[in-house]
């Protein structure tokens, strides 16, 4: 863990930050139809009581979010994923469409414990299938894509303990850097926040590139940690339709923060939004 705070450190105040936060956008509350239209095919994850995280819908079935939202932050068991619902486009007590999940899966390499790592961001991603597919027209799954390089500009849609009620999305943040497979990013993220979609602008419609896995602090400079995704999803997709797919086990590991938990008072903070 000291080593992986080292090196995010170094790429922070090295000077290899490429992106200012003075040039990111501020978030915007999609509290209107209008504004939240475009993006009703981000939702949020009610976790049977254990809090909420953010996802994305990237076919009529399928929800992207963070591996570790699977997980009961007190017994380190995995949830039952048909104790989680997805509430497509929620807003101020409404959803597009509202989805129980029948099953899921989580990266196979993903380690659910506390060691702050390059390994478990970068693994930290989670496929959730619906128990009915999602065709309202005006909830459209979203397309990934490849991951984008330091000094791109980026954007996240993301809900929070603290607009629980309405997403937000904050148009413009930035690559800071990439290590080991790890978006450090300038992007604007909080408790409950885990899972949202990381989405690249450069092509006609927005394109998922990462999901957000952690936040972090680093001597005063707020980051925003991605998983990788790539390649990865191709093998969570096999892995839910495969005979018996979506069951998995909870690694031996420490109390995750939950949402409305305050971090820890270390001189870094890395703690999962």
């Amino acid at each position: 863990m000291r080593a992986f705070k080292q090196a995010i450190a170094a790429l922070l105040l090295g000077g290899l930050a490429t992106t200012s936060v003075a040039q990111d956008s501020h978030l915007q509350r999609l509290e209107t139809l209008d504004a939240g239209r475009a993006w009703d095919a981000v939702g949020r994850l009610d976790l049977n009581g254990q809090g909420l995280c953010t996802g994305a819908l990237i076919a009529p079935d399928l929800v992207l979010t963070a591996a570790h939202c699977l997980y009961n932050p007190d017994t380190r068991t995995a949830l039952d994923p048909t104790t989680i619902e997805f509430l497509a486009g929620w807003r101020n007590g409404r959803a597009s469409a509202y989805r129980s999940v029948e099953r899921a899966t989580v990266h196979p390499s993903y380690v659910y414990d506390d060691e702050v790592s390059s390994d478990r961001v970068r693994n930290d991603i989670a496929l959730l299938q619906l128990q009915r597919p999602i065709r309202n027209t005006t909830v459209k799954p979203f397309e990934t894509d490849a991951r984008p390089r330091k000094g791109d500009k980026i954007g996240v849609v993301s809900y929070a303990h603290d607009r629980a009620e309405v997403p937000s999305l904050q148009e413009v943040c930035g690559v800071m850097a990439r290590q080991s497979g790890v978006l450090v990013m300038s992007c604007d993220v909080d408790f409950g926040s885990s899972g949202a979609p990381v989405f690249s602008f450069e092509t006609d419609t927005p394109r998922i590139v990462s999901v957000i896995s952690a936040k972090a602090e680093v001597k005063g400079e707020r980051v925003s940690l991605g998983a990788s995704l790539a390649e990865d999803l191709d093998l969570l997709r096999a892995n839910l339709a495969a005979p018996q797919g979506g069951r998995f086990q909870a690694p031996v590991g420490v109390r995750r923060v939950r949402v409305g938990d305050a971090p820890a008072e270390t001189g870094a903070k890395f703690v999962k939004p």
